[in-house]
């Protein structure tokens, strides 16, 4: 039986930390550069590496909400291709899995 409070909990630590995250991202990334033709050759190459990092940061902020959508429709735990649970070791150790391990295969 999976304890939902857990996961509730550990999505929402989760979602803070992204937003967090993102919005020092995008504070970095508003700074305004170097007039040097070198560092701001750097800080162009910093830049693009922080937009990965920001990209892959929302993905998994949308992974998280949608896995928070589920908790409030009460089908959190449930693949969602096939309808099976997922097991509670994958939701251990991604609590937003959408797919059981059959699925994502």
């Amino acid at each position: 039986m999976l304890d939902m409070s857990v996961f509730a909990a550990r999505l929402n630590t989760r979602k803070t930390e992204l937003e967090g995250r993102l919005r020092a991202i995008e504070t970095e990334l508003e700074a305004p550069g170097s007039t040097d033709a070198a560092e701001y050759a750097l800080e162009v190459e910093g830049d693009e590496v922080l937009e990965g990092v920001g990209r892959a940061g929302l993905d998994e902020l949308r992974a998280v909400n949608a896995a928070l959508d589920r908790l409030t429709r009460g089908v959190f735990g449930l693949c969602a291709k096939c309808g099976q649970p997922i097991s509670k070791a994958r939701l251990d150790a991604a609590p937003q899995a959408a797919l059981c391990e059959e699925c994502i295969h």
